[in-house]
């Protein structure tokens, strides 16, 4: 049985990872590594792991096949270096350095090693988001994400935050960008507004998140020559044609983790490091996403 491990048990692995992790344990041996083991032990107990571990090193040592990170950014670079060096295969939460030129080489080093590094852009694999993607002759593309009142540090804001509707619109999109513009609205040194619009030979894109929107929402839209298809907070899809208009809405026996696109990213990370495939999350798109956002922070 294979041995994965998992760094970092805060509120993102708690909420999105752990569960489906523990459902896992009959395919891979899991090693969880915190620091606090009060933590650890309330944690093991609860979902009935029985590996734990304080240290990044205590954990190399166990040589597991890959490693998920979930600890906060600023230490990414540190623990995914150390990870690749001893062979062992990573996927990280986003982003994977607020830095671009971090991204790029911890990337090389990954290839160089001929190891996997992934980057957990979730939206992807939501079901909707799929469909969005399957649609033929796009036109429009729309990334929208808005805070009721939450401004935050603009770096901060824009790699946290908005990061996720750039890589929502770039995986949509089916031509390679011809054009981008951007634009910040701020408040001091806080993000109030963030605007992206990227042009390709066919497609127009356009990248919203509005801080201070009043409500908490999300929304993707693709209008393309004869449809429009829009998904609200990855769980309800409405369709318009001519003459019609249908909402569909995921199945409620559907576990939210599937919706959201965590556990279909999950389970194809571990099926391509042990059946050795392609990364789920390609490079360069990866890399294409932190580029963008880096380019609006320097705008």
């Amino acid at each position: 049985m294979e041995k994965i491990g998992v760094i970092g048990l805060g509120n993102i692995a708690q909420k999105a990872y752990l569960p489906v992790m523990a459902s896992l344990q009959d395919k891979y041996e899991w090693h969880l590594t915190t620091r606090n083991e009060e933590k650890g032990r309330k944690l093991a107990a609860k979902y009935g792991f029985t590996h734990l571990h304080q240290t990044l090193d205590q954990l190399m040592a166990e040589k597991p096949l890959a490693v998920f990170v979930h600890t906060p950014t600023s230490t990414h670079e540190m623990i995914i270096r150390q990870l690749l060096q001893a062979g062992i295969n990573v996927y990280v939460d986003k982003p994977v350095s607020e830095d671009i030129d971090v991204v790029k080489d911890l990337y090389k080093l990954a290839a160089e090693k001929n190891l996997m590094l992934t980057c957990g852009f979730n939206r992807r694999f939501a079901p909707f988001n799929q469909e969005l993607k399957n649609l033929p002759d796009k036109r429009l593309i729309v990334s929208e994400k808005i805070r009721e009142n939450s401004p935050q540090p603009v770096k901060f804001a824009i790699f946290d935050l908005m990061i996720h509707s750039v890589d929502t619109a770039l995986y949509l999109m089916d031509e390679p960008i011809t054009k981008v513009e951007n634009h910040l609205v701020t408040n001091g040194d806080n993000l109030e507004q963030g605007y992206i619009t990227l042009a390709t030979e066919h497609e127009q894109v356009q990248i919203t998140t509005n801080m201070v929107g009043g409500i908490n929402l999300e929304k993707s839209t693709v209008q393309t020559s004869h449809t429009r298809l829009e998904v609200t907070n990855l769980n309800s899809l409405n369709k318009y044609e001519t003459g019609s208009a249908q909402q569909v809405l995921r199945p409620d026996w559907e576990r939210n983790l599937v919706t959201r696109g965590f556990e279909p990213l999950i389970l194809k990370f571990l099926n391509a490091v042990t059946n050795r495939e392609m990364n789920p999350i390609d490079p360069e798109s990866a890399i294409l996403s932190h580029q963008i956002c880096t380019d609006l922070l320097n705008s």
